[in-house]
Formats: C-alpha cells, sequence, structure tokens
C-alpha cells in the first residue's frame, strides 16, 4: 500500500472517531447558537417587511410621549419616519447577517456544551410585533430596533 491510502484512512478514522465521540455525549448538547442563528435567519425577512409598520408605530408613539413643541411636531412625522424605517429596515439586514455568521459556530457547538454570545442582542432585548417563545422556536418578529425597552 502506498502512503496515500494510509493517509486517506488515518483520516476517515480520526473523522469517525471525532464524529462517535460528539454523537456519544448528545445529553450535555446545547442548540442555542444554533436555534438562534436559525431564528434570526429565518425571522429576519418578516422584519424587514414590517419596517414601515414598526416605524409608524415608533414615530405615533414619540409623538404622544414626547412633550416637543408645535413646529417639531408638525416637522418631525415625515422625515422621523423615513429615517425610522430606514434604521429598522438596516437591523433587519443585521439580523439575517449575524443568523448567517452564527450558523456555522452553532454548528460546531451543537455537541458541546459550549455557547456563542448573541452577536446581535437588541432581538432579545427588544418589543416585537409578535413575541411567543416555544421551548424549541422563539417567534419574535417586527422588532422596534429603535425604541428602548424597559
Amino acid at each position: 500500500m502506498n502512503s496515500n491510502s494510509w493517509t486517506r484512512r488515518a483520516c476517515v478514522l480520526g473523522t469517525a472517531v471525532a464524529f462517535a465521540a460528539m454523537v456519544a455525549s448528545p445529553m450535555a448538547a446545547t442548540p442555542d447558537t444554533l436555534k438562534r442563528s436559525i431564528e434570526n435567519l429565518s425571522q429576519a425577512p418578516l422584519d424587514l417587511a414590517l419596517s414601515p409598520i414598526v416605524a409608524g408605530q415608533t414615530v405615533v408613539r414619540n409623538l404622544q410621549d414626547i412633550e416637543d413643541s408645535p413646529g417639531v411636531r408638525i416637522v418631525y412625522p415625515v422625515p422621523g419616519y423615513v429615517w425610522t424605517v430606514f434604521v429598522q429596515a438596516g437591523a433587519a439586514v443585521l439580523r439575517g447577517i449575524t443568523g448567517a455568521i452564527e450558523f456555522l459556530p452553532g454548528l460546531a457547538l451543537f455537541f458541546t456544551d459550549a455557547e456563542l454570545d448573541p452577536i446581535f442582542d437588541p432581538v432579545a432585548d427588544q418589543d416585537a410585533l409578535v413575541d411567543y417563545e416555544t421551548d424549541f422556536y422563539w417567534v419574535k418578529f417586527g422588532v422596534n430596533y429603535t425604541t428602548a425597552s424597559y
């Protein structure tokens, strides 16, 4: 036998042993990073689509809650709405990008106790139009990225 076949066999054996070791320890597995990645990837387009609605709610809420002068109340709504729509849309795109970034580490960490901290934390912290958490999937979209949640 030549050295290439020995190298190939050693690589296959090493891969099989590593895979068996990962499969042998699923009791300690934490799929949180992969779960968060899939949630972000699948719900970012919904955030993007709902950006105009969330922006409108934000502008209306700001007009009601913040005591500005009549001039600001007249001038603010249109440019404030446009700006907020773009900020919301940009944050939705960032949510999708972070979901993609966390996907491979999520796969790698699936069979370990380790967990990656969220890259884009506002999804967990902010209010949303739809927010329903289950053990398997957190349905949260229409996230308001421009208003602080207290």
